[in-house]
């Protein structure tokens, strides 16, 4: 890992490292971030060395592996850090009651006996939907302790009226979402308007009440890595409990130079205030390789407590499919036909 010195993030002006506040996380608890004020110094010395990002990220697929049932106890973590999710414009109540089904026993019964894991609980961390399945997912998960993500503020542009995008989270929350994925407007990194950013994802915290709130980014339409870390810390700043990359609708989603600037700038924020901001990729990651690979980047990067679904959540449709046929491999030493392990 790169010392700190040689980090692709650091602050434009030669000033001294923030004392590090004490921790407000511990192994079974993370205290909700509640934000704080708008620190436009912090925000406009941030600069990125994009050339050092890649090649840092270009290493994480190499420096660390796993094998055999290593990498299967590793992939059984993932599941249980997956948003399982459907976004799609003909979901339909159906649809949404069998992938609530598949979150709440995500491993076929047998490859669960042979790994040894039967009397394990294993669920998925969430299921994402949009607003008008929120109810039928609620009920299709009561009793399993799975909670039901909404998107929202106008997913996936985020360009609805304002008031609209507010109502829309409150309505999400009063059908039962216990967590909300907002988008930021992608305008307000791109002009440089950080106060109208802070105050328009402060304004959704608030709407968001009690229910978890993640911040997607839009990582893919912000221009610049710089524009990245900068957006991260304001979403961070205005009270987020996650910051997320994508709606997974963009051109180009999650990769690894995107999160390595998100995660590091999770990690400063953690060390300016104690308070832990979760992470969530999305878009794009289909295989059991590249979730790996980002759980070995949130191991260097943040350490093991970034690996528990309070902390960390893909945000997947189709991840699940290929770590249960890799788990199937490693069980009879076959691969399946994706058809073997149906979403929906």
């Amino acid at each position: 890992m790169q010392s700190k010195s040689e980090s692709p993030l650091r602050l434009a002006k030669a000033e001294p490292a923030p004392a590090e506040r004490p921790s407000r996380l511990t192994a079974d608890h993370v205290e909700r971030n509640p934000g704080t004020a708008l620190d436009l110094d912090i925000v406009r010395s941030l600069r990125v060395n994009r050339s050092a990002v890649e090649r840092r990220a270009a290493t994480i697929p190499t420096r660390r592996t796993v094998k055999k049932e290593w990498q299967a106890a590793w992939l059984l973590r993932a599941i249980s850090l997956i948003d399982l999710t459907t976004l799609a414009g003909d979901d339909t109540a159906g649809n949404v009651r069998r992938l609530c089904a598949k979150a709440a026993h995500p491993v076929r019964a047998d490859l669960l006996a042979a790994l040894g894991m039967s009397d394990v609980p294993l669920t998925t961390g969430a299921v994402c939907v949009y607003h008008a399945m929120v109810s039928t997912a609620v009920e299709a998960l009561r009793g399993t302790g799975i909670p039901v993500a909404a998107v929202s503020t106008g997913f996936p542009a985020g360009l609805s009226p304002l008031e609209e995008r507010v109502r829309e989270i409150r309505a999400s929350v009063a059908a039962g979402a216990r967590e909300i994925d907002i988008v930021i407007t992608r305008g307000h990194v791109l002009t440089g308007n950080w106060q109208a950013l802070y105050d328009e994802v402060r304004m959704f915290r608030e709407a968001c009440g009690d229910a978890h709130m993640k911040s997607i980014l839009a990582t893919g339409e912000l221009a610049t890595l710089g524009n990245v870390a900068r957006a991260s810390m304001i979403a961070m700043m205005a009270g987020s409990d996650f910051i997320k990359t994508s709606t997974g609708k963009e051109g180009t989603n999650a990769t690894l130079p995107f999160s390595l600037v998100m995660v590091r700038m999770i990690r400063e924020y953690h060390e300016r205030t104690g308070y832990a901001v979760g992470y969530k990729p999305a878009g794009g990651i289909r295989s059991a390789k590249n979730a790996l690979e980002y759980l070995y980047l949130m191991k260097d990067e943040l350490g093991d407590r970034w690996l528990k679904p309070d902390l960390f959540r893909f945000g997947a449709s189709g991840l699940l499919t290929d770590i249960e046929r890799q788990l199937e491999h490693f069980v009879t030493g076959r691969y399946s036909a994706a058809h073997r392990h149906p979403m929906v």
